[in-house]
């Protein structure tokens, strides 16, 4: 899920923070999120479904409570934010090592490549249609 307008907002210590909370309150809403990591203006979330929930439902209890702690705790120098949109996709456990070392080491990755490089080539390399 990326910040609103993809701004550059999310600090490496900030992410750090709000890393730790949203993985807290996601087990309080017995969410599992297996990897988190992230960028400046986007993280990622590995998550493991249960029977009883769907990716919409998840994706808006973790927008929605992460944006307002991180609002009422002033985490951030300005407003998080959340873009309405996100991405998911499914993972078969024969990549689940290797989407935990992508979302791990996003710093790095993003050095070489764009989010929105990334995005396009990953939309466009699976023949998926966007709107």
């Amino acid at each position: 899920m990326g910040t609103k307008n993809r701004e550059p907002i999310l600090s490496k210590d900030k992410r750090d923070l709000l890393f730790s909370h949203i993985q807290y309150n996601a087990r309080t809403k017995d969410i599992f999120i297996d990897t988190i990591g992230g960028h400046q203006d986007h993280i990622h979330c590995l998550i493991n479904l249960g029977s009883d929930q769907n990716i919409s439902k998840v994706m808006q209890l973790i927008k929605g409570e992460s944006s307002f702690w991180a609002n009422k705790e002033k985490l951030l120098n300005h407003k998080l934010f959340w873009a309405e949109d996100y991405f998911a996709a499914s993972v078969s456990e024969s990549s689940v090592e290797k989407v935990r070392g992508y979302i791990n080491n996003q710093d790095e990755h993003h050095k070489k490549i764009t989010f929105t490089q990334e995005y396009e080539q990953f939309i466009t390399s699976y023949g998926f249609k966007l709107g």
